[in-house]
Parts: C-alpha cells; sequence; structure tokens
C-alpha cells in the first residue's frame, strides 16, 4: 500500500471508517471525508517535524517501538465496545506532539471543512492518529526504514499517492506559504480557503 487515501478506500480503510464512525455517533460519509482532509494533515505535521535530526529520531523510535503496526491487527477488537481510553489518549499524546499549539485551530478547520463539530473532529483525529502511526510502522517495517533519509522517503510516498485530493495538493502547493516555518497555519488556512491565499496565518482563521 503506497499512499494513506489508498488505505481509506481499501477495505481495512472501510472497517476503519465505520469503527470510528460508530465511536462518535457520526455518519460514515462525514467520518470518511474528515479523515480524507485530516490524514494528509498528519502526514504533513509529521513531514514537518521530521526534518530535523531529533525530530526524525524520535518518530522512527516510536515507529518500531509502541506503533510498529500491532492495532492493524485486530482492528475489530480495537472498535468493539468503544476505543479504549489507552488508545484515545495515547492518540492524544501524539496530536499534541505533532500539531502543538495549532491543535485547536486544525481542529476547528477540519470541523468547519467537514460539517462534523470540533468535539467530534477531537475525538476522530484521537483514534485515527494512533491508527495512521500503526500504519506507517508497518510500512517502516516492511520497507526496511532505519534512517532518516528512509523515513523522509516513506513518508513522501505515503503523502504522495493522496495527490488526487484538492487539499493534498493545496497543501503541496503551499507548504508554509506566509514563510514562518510553520506548515500547519497554512494548512489550517487552506481548507477554509479555496485559494489558499491567506497570508494572516491563523489569524484569519476565524474571522471567516
Amino acid at each position: 500500500m503506497s499512499g494513506i487515501l489508498e488505505l481509506l478506500n481499501s477495505p481495512m480503510g472501510k472497517q476503519i471508517i465505520d469503527g470510528v464512525s460508530s465511536q462518535t455517533g457520526q455518519s460514515s460519509d462525514k467520518t470518511s471525508g474528515l479523515l480524507s482532509m485530516a490524514m494528509p494533515v498528519l502526514m504533513g505535521a509529521m513531514q514537518r517535524n521530521a526534518s530535523t535530526p531529533e525530530g526524525a529520531s524520535g518518530l522512527l523510535n516510536a515507529l518500531s517501538g509502541n506503533h510498529s503496526g500491532g492495532i492493524l491487527d485486530n482492528l475489530g477488537g480495537l472498535f468493539e465496545g468503544g476505543v479504549d481510553q489507552s488508545v484515545t489518549n495515547d492518540g492524544a499524546g501524539i496530536l499534541g506532539h505533532i500539531l502543538g499549539g495549532k491543535q485547536p485551530a486544525v481542529e476547528n478547520a477540519l470541523s468547519q471543512k467537514s460539517g462534523i463539530d470540533a468535539g467530534s473532529v477531537r475525538q476522530i483525529l484521537k483514534v485515527a492518529a494512533p491508527i495512521l502511526m500503526g500504519v506507517l510502522g508497518k510500512q517502516a517495517s516492511q520497507n526496511n526504514v532505519s534512517d532518516a533519509n528512509g523515513l523522509t522517503s516513506l513518508l513522501g510516498n505515503m503523502s504522495g499517492a493522496a495527490k488526487g485530493s484538492k487539499e493534498q495538493s493545496l497543501i503541496e502547493s503551499f507548504l508554509d506559504a506566509d514563510g514562518d516555518g510553520s506548515i500547519l497555519d497554512d494548512v489550517a488556512g487552506m481548507l477554509l480557503s479555496s485559494g489558499g491565499k491567506n497570508k494572516g496565518g491563523l489569524g484569519g482563521l476565524f474571522g471567516k
């Protein structure tokens, strides 16, 4: 499997979407739409984090340790009876690490674009983040990724297959459009602005 959006269109992806949907009470269509936007955003944030030696090392350690892909081996069990709090706590930690202080603004942008309330968006992302890490961990193992160069290539390939989506093409075209070194300002702005020309960072987000 080469791309994160290909995953969502696969049988495993349907299982993930249905499971996440039942967890939050949102429709499968809305959940699918949200994940199709959110996964590339999370991938973009991981790529930015992995661009530093410290970030790459931390992500490599996570992918070879707790996030090596075991979560994918029993998705039915993961969603049966509701997702365990340890999984959502893990997801909250992942989101906090890769999105930092921009997390609320990104969640609000995704909420407005998807039509799902921000609280449900947050819950969906908490479940999606550990699954995404598991997908990356399994891919890293299968491709014998063990250094920063291999990690950069893996993340690029996983994101690259999503080029068919408008959001992903915008993410690629406007990585750090305002030149402040933060991809997340621009990604969040792009989700709300079709032109992606908002130079005001997140300041203009809430005015829309």
